[in-house]
């Protein structure tokens, strides 16, 4: 409980540094808005989903890939923060505390998922404002809607924690942004994210298709009731929902462990 409470505590330090920073929402507002509109007309009309071209169906299939896109680009976010955190000595200061170890880092990233559920949900009214509409390629219903949106922020919350050792390992700001975003970049663009996997070269296909980002991009696609849903026999294009579970939870398991472990021995 004590370790829940200190967590807590943390978390509230970061909203409200949040508050007295609105450019660092803003900015991470503003992003994804960018890539909803782009991506919707720059590319809308010239992709293949199945056997149609038609803007709207690729504006539905686009979302859940952005919103999946969205949440996993917080690890930068995560990363930079702790990496100044550390640049400036309040770790050690948090250290000199009695509190526990771990209440540090949790506390960040319940911090930064509080900040990704908020953008999430300005992404998806921009997206309605676009014309995405749940429900266009098969029936859904408010609850499923619901648990895709609950498995997005559980996929950003695991993927803060990579952020947290990556943040731990740099010495300054900058470099965690660096190595937050550039091995994001192939993570979400080798992927069913953006593209049909079916129309990729075979060994860039298994990539796409074991890829933890795609099982979570094929379950929001699920969920949500849109079009474009991956018929490949691979075992996380089958059971979307139970493999972007169980990649979550074991991201969380692994990277909390390795990033406590870090702050163990990069606060001594």
């Amino acid at each position: 409980m004590s370790t829940v409470s200190d967590s807590l505590v943390i978390a509230q330090r970061n909203l409200i540094r949040m508050t007295r920073i609105p450019e660092m929402v803003l900015f991470g507002l503003v992003q994804p808005v960018m890539f909803v509109i782009l991506f919707t007309y720059v590319f809308g009309g010239s992709m293949k989903i199945g056997d149609s071209t038609d803007p709207d169906v690729y504006k539905n299939f686009l979302m859940a890939g952005i919103f999946a896109q969205t949440v996993t680009f917080a690890t930068a976010g995560a990363g930079a923060g702790i990496a100044d955190d550390m640049h400036k000595g309040l770790i050690d200061r948090f250290r000199s505390l009695p509190m526990s170890r771990g209440a540090v880092l949790t506390g960040r990233t319940v911090a930064d998922l509080v900040q990704t559920a908020l953008t999430l949900l300005v992404l998806a009214i921009v997206a309605l404002l676009v014309g995405w509409r749940p429900g266009f390629a098969e029936p859904t219903n408010f609850a499923k809607i619901l648990a895709g949106f609950g498995l997005l922020l559980l996929t950003g919350y695991a993927f803060t924690w990579i952020g947290a050792l990556i943040g731990l390992s740099v010495r300054t700001p900058e470099a965690a942004t660096s190595g937050g975003l550039i091995w994001l970049f192939p993570v979400t663009f080798i992927s069913n994210a953006f593209v049909d996997s079916s129309q990729m070269t075979p060994w860039l296909r298994h990539i796409a298709e074991w890829n933890p980002f795609s099982a979570t991009v094929q379950a929001c696609r699920k969920l949500f009731g849109d079009p474009g849903l991956s018929q490949s026999g691979a075992w996380p294009m089958q059971h979307p929902v139970w493999a972007s579970l169980i990649y979550s939870v074991l991201i969380i398991v692994v990277f909390r462990t390795l990033s406590v472990r870090k702050y163990r021995s990069a606060a001594v």
